[in-house]
């Protein structure tokens, strides 16, 4: 069904003015803001049957059929959100050419356009988010809205304080120096120490590449929150819907990281 236009006098709806292509492509759940500039430049989306790949390319919902490889994509109705347990063994992603198992799987199959927030490797469990809603992935993943994330580490070794200093003030690493860590031990034996770990970035495998270059291997890694969103009550491989007020937690994260 078309979109109606606002009747004078009224405010528009934001869904029915034109607007940037990438930004409609986000807000229709085709992947996030960076990921739609990624399938633009690829020469992957059309515009009523003409490959657009310029950035910022404007768009009509109320008249332009757009597509991503020959399939529509439309503007849906509320944005769906879901946090899901995953457990180690399945790739973060929504389609493996390699044949392995993915993270769509274990979520729900009746929410077009549902995508993941980030990556957890292969052999990382954890809290997962999965969103139809672009705009607030891009927030939730920019390094500059500072949204926490906390994991639980087991690391080969008992860390010296020292060592934990580093991490706490921030540690070099070969993309540069990171962001200062909330790091707490929580249990050692001889040989091994489980830790909790806060960061504020997103970088690849990062926590993993701390404890590296304090020479304490990983031996897992499970992330316990996202933000406002935690993963108890969850067991792996179990996925329920964000609440209400989950969603809003999440929005004002994102909105406080802005306004720093």
């Amino acid at each position: 069904m078309p979109l109606k236009r606002p009747t004078p006098g009224q405010p528009p709806d934001e869904r029915i003015v034109p607007m940037r292509l990438q930004k409609f492509l986000a807000r229709a759940g085709a992947a996030s803001r960076r990921g739609s500039e990624d399938l633009m430049t690829a020469g992957r989306v059309a515009v009523n049957g003409i490959v657009v790949t310029e950035l910022g390319s404007k768009v009509d919902p109320t008249c332009d059929v757009v597509t991503v490889d020959g399939r529509e994509v439309r503007l849906g109705d509320e944005p769906r959100y879901v946090v899901l347990n995953k457990p180690a063994g399945y790739v973060t992603t929504m389609d493996d050419p390699q044949g392995r198992p993915t993270v769509r799987e274990l979520v729900p199959d009746d929410i077009p356009g549902l995508f993941p927030v980030g990556r957890l490797d292969l052999d990382t469990t954890g809290l997962l988010l999965f969103t139809t809603d672009g705009e607030l992935s891009h927030r939730l993943l920019h390094p500059r809205y500072h949204v926490a994330k906390t994991y639980r580490v087991l690391v080969q070794g008992i860390p010296a304080e020292d060592k934990l200093r580093r991490l706490r003030s921030g540690i070099k690493l070969d993309d540069g120096p990171t962001k200062p860590a909330q790091v707490r031990i929580l249990h050692c034996d001889p040989a091994e120490c489980t830790l909790e770990v806060t960061i504020t970035e997103g970088r690849k495998r990062q926590v993993k590449r701390m404890f590296g270059a304090i020479w304490h291997p990983v031996i897992e890694l499970h992330r316990e929150s996202f933000g406002p969103i935690s993963v108890t009550g969850l067991r792996e491989g179990e996925w329920r819907e964000l609440c209400a007020e989950e969603v809003s937690a999440l929005k004002r994260v994102a909105e406080e990281g802005e306004a720093e």
